[in-house]
């Protein structure tokens, strides 16, 4: 029933303007910044200070911009139907000869990406050049949403795997698919401790474990919002890097990862209200602090 009433606001939304869609975003984000609990937004606006240096009132001001962007955000994930079809309208891609660089080596690849942005429109927009892309997605708890969310995704082109799905992402590289992953995520117990922004999180190993096994590039990719075309993103895509194979597989591997997150930690400083500041990045490590003092 859920899926049903997504799908037809959806096909209402599609029909309208998308000075109209994204005035109603705006509008969305700003009423839901007012339920946000207080207990989130501090947690956002402490981070924001300590790793940005900046002021409580420019953390908060970031904090509230990080959060608001989801109103515009969903009205244009609802338009994917529209979007995708005309995306040259939507994006503009920065480094399209790295798109090429990538696919001549002709063993599939990785596409390296961060909760930044709207980042469920880029597997559309390299899609449209000509890659194969599998989208690597979290199954949703309530079924009518997780179908939903697959609905929209399929508008792009891509093949959606489930994030568990080691097996079949390896299969996926094989046929020379290039798998989108998200690498600012909490790695939780299975992570690699490495320092993000000035203090220690634990790192996702998902791109240089795959890059190091198949001898596969992985090809760095960030989008922003153009500033000076509301409704428009430019979609940067950087040199592709091959993680190194040597004897010592973790540290091919952690080498690569603090690479990767130093251009992740890069673009949060230049675009910081575009990343998602209200995901605690650092919460595995600081538990396991908390943790240890406790045994003390």
């Amino acid at each position: 029933m859920l899926y049903h009433i997504l799908v037809f606001l959806s096909d209402i939304c599609c029909l309208l303007p998308a000075s109209v869609a994204r005035f109603i975003g705006k509008i969305l984000g700003e009423l839901t910044w007012i339920v946000v609990p207080k207990k989130r937004k501090q947690m956002a606006i402490h981070n924001i200070e300590r790793c940005l240096k900046v002021s409580t009132d420019k953390a908060e001001q970031i904090a509230k911009k990080s959060w608001t962007r989801f109103g515009p955000m969903i009205m244009e994930v609802l338009r994917f139907k529209v979007i995708c079809k005309n995306i040259d309208k939507y994006v503009t891609i920065k480094g399209e000869e790295n798109i090429k660089k990538a696919m001549f080596y002709g063993n599939g690849g990785v596409i390296a990406t961060a909760h930044s942005g709207n980042w469920e429109i880029i597997g559309a927009a390299l899609t449209h050049k000509g890659m194969k892309i599998a989208g690597v997605a979290q199954h949703q708890r309530n079924e009518g949403v997780n179908n939903f969310i697959n609905y929209c995704r399929a508008f792009t082109g891509m093949h959606i795997t489930d994030k568990l799905d080691i097996k079949e992402m390896m299969k996926m590289l094989g046929q020379k698919y290039f798998i989108g992953l998200i690498m600012d995520q909490d790695g939780g117990s299975t992570g690699i401790i490495m320092p993000f922004l000035g203090y220690e999180a634990s790192c996702v190993q998902g791109p240089a474990v795959m890059s190091r096994f198949k001898s596969a590039p992985i090809l760095p990719a960030f989008i922003t919002e153009d500033k000076k075309r509301p409704g428009h993103h430019i979609l940067t895509v950087l040199e592709p890097v091959f993680t190194a194979k040597t004897k010592d597989k973790q540290k091919d591997i952690y080498d690569m990862m603090a690479s990767l997150t130093s251009l992740v930690e890069q673009h949060i400083r230049d675009y910081p209200e575009e990343w998602f500041w209200l995901h605690d990045r650092w919460k595995y490590v600081e538990r396991k602090k908390k943790e240890a003092n406790n045994l003390q």
